[in-house]
């Protein structure tokens, strides 16, 4: 509950802060919001064992801010204009995901008293994380946003600073006796809050509705510089790589000044 207050006092602060117009810069200034479901890669399960993803996706909703840099209006724009202005923004975006997080896969499905322990564990990650992406458009983003296309595909990528808090339980009893724990796990848990960096590459399409209006979406990969997000950090041959999220995401963008 303490993070989701601090996500809506920065939202509220980024809504205000980015809503003042400078146009006389020659910068259209555009407002996202996206939401959708995104797959939590951690040690809960097998990685990369599909019902483990698919099982252990939660939610994240997010922010954006945008750089419009194709905002002149004068006749001699199309010569005059860049390569980065015709087919760069760049996007502030402010995110929040969660998830609850269970373990799956042919360990834990075994009538073992490890597949047991691993059954009673139970865990939840919460993550606000915000930052600065890059986004490429193939097609001129003037003439999109003046319809000359009704899609605009684009690529992006960005870094992220990241806040994090993990929490866990068992249905056995407390998780600081040893005989409640999955053998791997014990001596690599940690709940208590964190910060890291994360890595974002993503792949978009944005939709013309209107003058002011276009709808988007996008499923982008984001590498952390942790493997702390789930509160759990093994030491053992299969944990080769940190924590990561995988998140398809719809959203709506409106132009605050636009000519």
């Amino acid at each position: 509950m303490h993070n989701c207050k601090i996500f809506i006092a920065l939202l509220i602060f980024t809504l205000f802060f980015q809503g003042k117009s400078y146009a006389q810069f020659g910068i259209a200034h555009e407002i996202g919001v996206k939401a959708g479901p995104a797959s939590f890669f951690t040690d809960y399960g097998e990685r990369w064992n599909v019902r483990n993803n698919l099982n252990n996706a939660g939610y994240g909703i997010g922010i954006s801010h945008y750089m419009n840099f194709a905002y002149k209006t004068d006749c001699h724009y199309s010569q005059a204009a860049s390569f980065f202005t015709n087919h760069f923004r760049i996007r502030n975006e402010l995110d929040y995901f969660y998830s609850k997080l269970e373990h799956y896969g042919p360990v834990a499905s075994k009538p073992t008293l490890g597949g047991q322990l691993l059954r009673a564990m139970h865990g939840e990650s919460e993550i606000i994380e915000g930052g600065i992406h890059l986004e490429y458009h193939p097609f001129r983003i003037r003439d999109f946003t003046h319809s000359g296309y009704m899609f605009s595909p684009y690529i992006s990528l960005g870094g992220h600073f990241v806040s994090y808090k993990a929490d866990a339980y068992s249905d056995l009893g407390s998780l600081q006796n040893p005989k409640n724990v999955f053998p791997t796990f014990i001596g690599g848990m940690d709940f208590d809050r964190g910060s890291t960096y994360s890595i974002i590459g993503g792949l978009g399409l944005r939709y013309r509705l209107g003058f002011r209006h276009d709808l988007l979406i996008e499923a982008r990969g984001q590498y952390y510089g942790s493997d702390w997000l789930d509160g759990l950090n093994i030491d053992a041959p299969q944990n080769k790589f940190n924590d990561y999220i995988f998140w398809v995401n719809v959203g709506y963008v409106y132009y605050i000044n636009f000519q």
